[in-house]
């Protein structure tokens, strides 16, 4: 039988209750006058009350082309229900929309008010969310190019949550002087957002309740979450596991560089250099006729010296062989660094 959407009692949209035939006018309204952002939401929430029983989305980029894909809207319910377990979240609780809701993150938060009867506000998916307001939210989702910008004004976020991006040193050292509750999350479109989360001052991330995890031959991550994916989700992230419900992440399986015979993890470089080096950086194999690919760190800043200490916490293997500068790292649309194409940038100028 048809599983019918309804709106939670408690939900609210920028202060105001919806019917689902209010809503769905609303979106209307949105999408023939409303900016870019307020399109997409008008679009999500006619989506999200139609017949059908899925959502339409864009996926971000990070390992290939953006492509549409479709969710379904139970198995988005079901981690909306997970979120509001692990957080403790409550009806009439606040929160704030401050993503681009033609990604799953937005479209998530959305979700999340409506099944949880969250009183959500939208705004613009700037890198400033937080700037025209004072209010108080218990709930707000960001990426780090918006913690960065919002520092000032971030203990308004009571529970803060963060994804999409790895979250710079510096950042994470100023957000624990905050009274937020700030976590970092792990997940994907595949697994419709987060699967586990760990406070920003913890090593591991911790599954919600919908899901449970185990290591492949490869040292990778494998996700079995059947209330919002029919299939195992093998992932390309190496991690540690300590128990089986805890995870630490290494790197990704993808970006191993194998330098002489030597395999090199670039994430697990990346934390030894990163309070040295006060810009955007990585580090990536590149061909080399002698080693199969040597080690080259990337950083995002006109050429400048770096101080010798950088070098001094590497192991041998570990060191770069080149050191590359560029003006601007190419980034899917919701900030991830293009590891691969920012250096072909660098090499073939296109």
């Amino acid at each position: 039988m048809e599983k019918k959407i309804c709106i939670h009692p408690d939900f609210k949209l920028n202060g105001h209750s919806f019917t689902k035939e209010s809503i769905s006018e609303l979106a209307i309204t949105l999408i023939r006058d409303g900016e870019p952002h307020e399109q997409d939401l008008g679009n999500l929430i006619l989506q999200w009350f139609d017949d059908e029983e899925e959502v339409s989305l864009t996926t971000s980029g990070t390992t290939g082309a953006p492509k549409e894909i479709k969710l379904s809207k139970e198995a988005m319910e079901a981690s909306a229900l997970a979120t509001g377990e692990f957080f403790k979240l409550q009806p009439k609780d606040t929160a704030l929309l401050c993503m681009s809701t033609r990604y799953i993150a937005g479209k998530m938060m959305f979700v999340r008010a409506v099944v949880l009867g969250l009183e959500l506000d939208y705004v613009s998916p700037s890198k400033e969310p937080l700037k025209n307001t004072d209010k108080i939210y218990d709930f707000v989702a960001m990426v780090p190019l918006q913690v960065m910008h919002s520092m000032d004004r971030i203990e308004q976020c009571r529970i803060l949550i963060i994804g999409g991006a790895k979250l710079n040193n510096d950042v994470r050292e100023l957000l624990r002087t905050k009274s937020s509750d700030v976590y970092e999350t792990y997940g994907m479109t595949e697994t419709i957002t987060h699967i586990a989360a760990k406070r920003i001052d913890e090593k591991y991330f911790t599954v919600l309740p919908h899901a449970n995890i185990s290591k492949d031959e490869r040292g990778c991550l494998v996700i079995e979450a059947p209330l919002v994916s029919k299939n195992l989700v093998v992932t390309n992230d190496l991690v540690d596991m300590p128990n089986d419900v805890q995870f630490c992440w290494l790197g990704r399986f993808d970006n191993v560089i194998n330098s002489g015979g030597v395999k090199l993890v670039p994430e697990l470089i990346e934390q030894k250099l990163a309070d040295y080096i006060p810009y955007r950086f990585y580090v990536i194999g590149k061909e080399d006729a002698n080693l199969g690919q040597k080690l080259v760190l990337v950083i995002e800043h006109d050429a400048y010296s770096l101080v010798p200490e950088a070098f001094e916490s590497l192991e041998k293997y570990e060191r770069p062989k080149e050191v590359l500068f560029v003006d601007k790292f190419r980034e899917t649309p919701t900030g991830k660094i293009l590891r691969k194409e920012t250096i072909e940038l660098l090499t073939t100028g296109t």
